[in-house]
C-alpha cells in the first residue's frame, strides 16, 4: 500500500508559478509510473503530467506542455510538479497519483489506470 500527500497549493497571480510535491509512504514507488491530474470545479479530473518509472519519460497534456514540468526524486520517495506562468484556467484541485501495473518507461494518461491517490491540493490563478 502507497499513501501519497500533496502540497504546494495555493493563490497566485496569472503569470505566476508554483510548486507542488507528492510525497509516498508506506511502500516505495521507485518503479512505480507518476502522475498529475486535476480537477476543476463540476468538471472532470484531467490529465496534466506523468513521469515514467524509469525516469526518462515524460508526458504532459497539452494545455500545459512548455509551462509545467514533471520531476521524480526516488531517493526521497517524491514527485514535483513546477508549474510556471500559471493561468486562471490552471485553477483546480490537484492529485498526484501512483500506478503501479506499468514499467519501466512506460507512462498511463488515463485517471482509470492509477492505483493510488493523495487528497489534493488546491490551485487558484487569479486574473
Amino acid at each position: 500500500q502507497v499513501q501519497l500527500v500533496e502540497s504546494g497549493g495555493g493563490l497566485v497571480q496569472a503569470g505566476g508559478s508554483l510548486r507542488l510535491s507528492c510525497a509516498a509512504s508506506g511502500r516505495t514507488f521507485s518503479n512505480y509510473a507518476l502522475g498529475w491530474f486535476r480537477q476543476a470545479p463540476g468538471k472532470e479530473r484531467d490529465f496534466v503530467a506523468a513521469v515514467s518509472g524509469s525516469g526518462d519519460n515524460r508526458l504532459y497534456a497539452d494545455s500545459v506542455k512548455g509551462r509545467f514540468t514533471i520531476s521524480r526524486d526516488n531517493a526521497k520517495n517524491t514527485v514535483s510538479l513546477q508549474m510556471n506562468d500559471l493561468k486562471p484556467e490552471d485553477t483546480a484541485v490537484y492529485y498526484c497519483a501512483a500506478d503501479r501495473r506499468v514499467f519501466g518507461r512506460l507512462v498511463t494518461v488515463t485517471a482509470g489506470q492509477y492505483d493510488y491517490w493523495g487528497q489534493g491540493t488546491s490551485v487558484t490563478v487569479s486574473s
